[in-house]
């Protein structure tokens, strides 16, 4: 009965298995993704370009702290797939005891640190004072309710690994209309300002995590008990292995998205505005690509730990092609409605001349990240999460490097090739790891030399 509410990718038709696993993730990513651009149009439209200049001047620094934490709750749930792959149900259960008590020192120390230096970042990041207000009230809401978007990530994390992509997805649903329903309420109605849409993004973040919560507490495989919390310290070392570097990696691309915001918000409110917009539209159109990388990573973690290498392969090829077909549908949408994109967020003409030329320049190019998503994470289902750090730090220092030298020169079009320049030098170091990890493990010690050098980036 237990196995009735879990999803073995380890048997069966890879493709079916992958398509079955994908749709309702990538329906609840997008959905997060449609919640935030429509909170962002709610908040440009209601409040103002201004107020949309503070919200956008947050989402670097809110994903340093976020997308570390998510970084972290994915390392975990690779080795719980794993186990689970493997049938290793004593294991199982011990991963999961051991996340659930990282998630809450992790939590604190998140909480705290994000809270008292938000300030100080924010001075950092050149924040124009018009707008040092709103950034700050929104901040220190987000920040306040890390606890429910922690508890979210986990939980869905775990759901994944287990082959259960559905119950996030039904969980989105229901705190996406919240969301929409009661930003509006916020906005246009009792006029709150920016606290109200952060105050309701964490509510529905409370709502989301007692959905994929309640659905874990029925899943008798994964019930822990007080036998399960004992004698962990090994199984903690092994999650941290996993969950630091992919945390890290994370945050070593937020802080190059920071620098180039520093760059932004260094000319002025109207390039923050349209900074923002078009990030939110990126983020947006590079979301099934990203959930071939999650679909990626649960079908290789899992048939990784039941060595069935080859499966691996055929869920590559799945997954490339889904990534695929997204760069031909979304890079040409950005390619030939720029302005009408730029329009639903943005009032100002320049804001949105702006932002129509960054998404032209990014549409040509996106399938380099759609790509990146797949080979990185395939890389982090085996286990391996040294390299796709490293490739973080490749990440930051194109993005650094690229808008230091041309923002000068060329102004605002720095901002799209430092995003490009990193894409290609993440992608180049993924693609020539998985390479040679999937080399390694299906064809023995008969790799070629050229590869070699990968083994010593990965120690």
């Amino acid at each position: 009965m237990a196995m009735a509410q879990t999803y073995d990718l380890t048997r069966g038709n890879p493709t079916k298995l992958i398509l079955t696993f994908f749709f309702p993730m990538l329906f609840t990513n997008m959905l997060q993704q449609i919640y935030s651009i429509a909170d962002t149009a709610i908040v440009g439209k209601g409040l103002g370009d201004d107020a949309l200049a503070a919200v956008g001047n947050m989402s670097s620094l809110t994903f340093l702290v976020i997308g570390f934490s998510i970084g972290l709750t994915n390392g975990f749930s690779i080795l719980t797939a794993q186990y689970y792959g493997a049938g290793n149900q004593k294991n199982l259960r011990r991963s999961v005891a051991s996340a659930i008590l990282l998630a809450f020192g992790m939590t604190a120390l998140l909480t705290i640190v994000s809270m008292l230096f938000l300030r100080q970042v924010l001075l950092l990041l050149q924040t124009p004072e018009k707008i040092m207000q709103d950034s700050l009230t929104y901040g220190y809401v987000i920040f306040g309710g890390l606890a429910a978007s922690i508890a979210y990530n986990l939980c869905a994390s775990i759901l994944r690994a287990l082959g259960d992509s559905k119950t996030p997805f039904y969980a989105i649903v229901v705190s996406t209309v919240l969301n929409i329903i009661l930003d509006s309420l916020c906005v246009f109605v009792f006029k709150t300002g920016v606290g109200g849409p952060a105050a309701v993004t964490v509510l529905a973040q409370v709502v989301s995590a007692a959905i994929c919560f309640q659905k874990l507490r029925h899943i008798e495989l994964i019930r822990v008990t007080r036998e399960d919390f004992r004698n962990i310290g090994s199984m903690i070392l092994n999650l941290l292995k996993n969950g630091i570097p992919m945390a890290i990696m994370n945050s070593i691309t937020a802080v190059g998205c920071m620098t180039v915001q520093y760059f932004v918000n260094g000319m002025g409110v109207v390039y923050t505005s349209a900074y923002s917009a078009c990030s939110k539209y990126i983020n947006l159109f590079m979301q099934p690509a990203c959930t071939a990388g999650y679909t990626m990573s649960a079908f290789t973690s899992q048939n990784y730990g039941a060595k069935q290498y080859d499966r691996i392969l055929s869920g590559l090829k799945v997954c490339l092609s889904i990534a695929a077909l997204s760069y031909i549908l979304l890079g040409s949408f950005m390619v030939l409605f720029p302005r009408l994109l730029a329009s639903l967020m943005l009032n100002g003409s320049e804001q949105i001349e702006l932002a129509a030329g960054f998404l032209v320049k990014c549409g040509f190019m996106i399938f380099t990240v759609d790509f990146l998503f797949v080979f990185r994470s395939g890389c982090q289902g085996m286990g391996k999460p040294m390299l796709p750090m490293v490739s973080g730090v490749v990440e930051m220092a194109f993005r650094i490097l690229v808008i230091a030298l041309f923002i000068g020169k060329i102004g605002f079009d720095a901002t799209v090739y430092a995003e490009i320049a990193a894409w290609v030098g993440a992608l180049t170091l993924n693609a020539g790891a998985f390479t040679y990890y999937i080399l390694q493990k299906t064809h023995g010690n008969r790799v070629p030399i050229c590869s070699v050098a990968l083994k010593s980036s990965d120690r």
